[in-house]
């Protein structure tokens, strides 16, 4: 599947610059140590690009009747306005390019959800805010792939985050040329396997969907299929429906394998299945049969590669 630069918006203080409050950082070695090897990062600090100094005192939401402010924790200095403007500027502006985000966790800007919002009198909280600029992004762009650099420690999220990075980069790519029936169907059939293992059911619908199109609209239908795909993908796949995927590779085989490798690859479904290998090790063997007993259709299946082997994100889960 080749690809353009994929792009992705990053909360500054990951990328290890020292613009939090403290004139610290927060630096996220996966980002910065691994993920950085196969993609260019455009860093954004909403608090420095509103005007607050380095180092600058704490803000945080402060509910206020009706209304939550982001600002100091007596009340003063409110930056919340100036916080939904730049996101929403950024949001418009400044986000087509890129295929993900990565934002700062507990951040009053940057956090993705449960943000602390603080009472008036500071002597209480609820963990239900939203980052202001984090907000913005997310709900201008509900395709784009958005992820908390602490959730990225969980192996299956992490994993998860960037298989949807490059899908929409893969959709993204696709987009550039006129969309046709065609080549959405195409488009389809590489994420056949991929869908099963995430939502069987997505699966069938957006096949159904496209298999059923009457040629009146296409941007509509390539619109509905695209946020039904990323939709279906946000879930990370459970290890049964991974195995049962698997099974289903395995019988591309059925005819070309003797049988002490079709039970060598069974063994190792199962043993995956019972959680005592990871995904690589079926996956690994599924692709040394494939370069044995090329199979076109097989060979396109995302499934089977859908980012770099060098991140070794299957390793894990």
């Amino acid at each position: 599947m080749q690809q353009s630069t994929i792009k992705i918006g990053l909360s500054a203080c990951l990328a290890g610059d020292k613009v939090r409050f403290d004139s610290g950082h927060k630096k996220s070695n996966f980002c910065m140590d691994e993920l950085a090897n196969h993609v260019e990062y455009k860093k954004f600090c909403p608090e420095v690009a509103v005007g607050l100094p380095i180092p600058r005192p704490t803000i945080r939401q402060v509910r206020v009747g009706d209304t939550i402010k982001v600002c100091r924790p007596d009340g003063t200095g409110d930056v919340g306005p100036k916080l939904t403007e730049y996101g929403k500027r950024v949001a418009t502006e400044q986000t087509a390019e890129l295929s993900g985000f990565v934002f700062c966790a507990k951040s009053p800007s940057c956090g993705m959800e449960r943000i602390k919002i603080y009472n008036e009198a500071g002597t209480g909280n609820t963990s239900e805010g939203v980052g202001f600029f984090a907000e913005q992004i997310m709900a201008h762009n509900p395709l784009l792939p958005c992820e908390e650099n602490g959730r990225l420690n969980d192996m299956h999220l992490r994993e998860n985050f960037v298989m949807r990075v490059y899908t929409y980069k893969h959709w993204q790519t696709l987009s550039e040329q006129p969309l046709t029936v065609h080549r959405l169907t195409q488009f389809h059939a590489q994420y056949k396997y991929l869908l099963m293992a995430h939502n069987y059911e997505a699966y069938r619908s957006l096949g159904n969907l496209l298999g059923t199109f009457d040629g009146e609209d296409i941007q509509t239908l390539a619109d509905e299929y695209i946020l039904g795909l990323m939709t279906a993908l946000k879930k990370p796949a459970s290890r049964k429906n991974n195995a049962n995927t698997l099974m289903h590779l395995q019988g591309y085989f059925k005819k070309s394998l003797s049988k002490i490798e079709k039970q060598e690859l069974r063994d190792a479904i199962d043993e995956y299945r019972q959680g005592l290998v990871p995904l690589y090790v079926p996956l690994t063997l599924i692709k040394h049969h494939l370069k044995v007993h090329p199979n076109e259709y097989l060979a396109k299946q995302v499934y089977l590669d859908p980012y770099p082997n060098e991140l070794k994100l299957r390793y894990g889960i």
